[in-house]
């Protein structure tokens, strides 16, 4: 299997991952009671995932999705756990932005029941997109490059 992994969906992905890992970092230093250590590990989670969303944007808008270029048997399982991880995405995001905007608040009983949530959301966005990512562009080469509709619904 000779084919080349595209640079900007592999930018985004280290982007999510290392978000990820900076939440699991922010986790363990509330965990220690670290507030300040905290504050900074979630900002920069937070801006790993913005930059993350730029690039996947960016792309998005300007070059288009990439279908799967799986075998087709297998095309409506992944085509489920791309909705299922899109749906992640998108609860996890908005989760986030609450849980970020409740603890700079200093609302602090809601940040501590919504923060381990979103963290657990977050986590499975970031496992479930790297392997959406190795679907696509790893495991199978990738197919046509197209609207994100295309590509998603396979129409």
């Amino acid at each position: 299997m000779d084919h080349s992994i595209p640079i900007m969906p592999t930018i985004s992905t280290f982007f999510i991952v290392l978000s990820a890992i900076f939440v699991a970092i922010g986790w363990y230093l509330i965990s220690k009671r670290k507030i300040e250590a905290h504050k900074k590990a979630m900002f920069f989670a937070a801006i790993f995932a913005i930059i993350f969303f730029v690039i996947y944007a960016s792309r998005t808008i300007f070059v288009g999705n990439t279908s799967f270029g799986g075998p087709d048997d297998i095309k409506v399982y992944y085509t489920i756990f791309l909705l299922f991880h899109i749906t992640l995405a998108t609860i996890g995001a908005v989760m986030g932005i609450i849980t970020l905007w409740t603890g700079y608040k200093n609302k602090l009983e809601k940040h501590r029941k919504l923060g381990p949530i979103t963290s657990i959301i977050w986590f499975s966005t970031a496992i479930t997109g790297v392997a959406v990512y190795m679907l696509l562009y790893v495991i199978y080469q990738g197919g046509e490059t197209t609207s994100v509709f295309k590509a998603i619904l396979g129409l």
